[in-house]
């Protein structure tokens, strides 16, 4: 069932293992994150997921509402970590976001999230 494709991928992601993140992606998956930037491929997401968790080391998603239609899915829930998993007191973020995916062929063909980032920026400007 690809919800349950959907739901594992979202496991992936908050054990913090790229590879077998992108095991779960098409050859051709696309990101775009809350600002409308786009990443395409495996490889690029690999690195840019990479990346993402040596940023912030403690990366959660929570999902509190999930809602499907076909082969689009629709999470709602918080995101939340810790920048460079230093000082939490200062450096720990939660917020409100939301995600949308789609599943083709039973891998996850594209994965969007809406989530108003400027605490989170605010925080890696800080310690730049």
């Amino acid at each position: 069932m690809n919800s349950e494709i959907v739901l594992e991928f979202v496991k992936r992601i908050n054990e913090h293992d790229a590879l077998k993140l992108v095991e779960l992606m098409s050859d051709d998956h696309t990101f775009r994150d809350a600002h409308n930037n786009i990443i395409s491929g495996r490889s690029a997401m690999q690195d840019a997921w990479e990346n993402y968790f040596r940023m912030f080391p403690d990366y959660k998603i929570e999902i509190d509402e999930f809602y499907e239609s076909d082969e689009l899915y629709v999470m709602l829930g918080y995101a939340s970590g810790t920048y460079r998993g230093t000082e939490p007191e200062r450096n720990h973020w939660k917020l409100p976001a939301a995600w949308r995916a789609s599943v083709e062929a039973g891998t996850i063909k594209s994965w969007q999230v809406y989530c108003d980032t400027k605490i989170p920026f605010e925080i890696i400007e800080k310690y730049r």
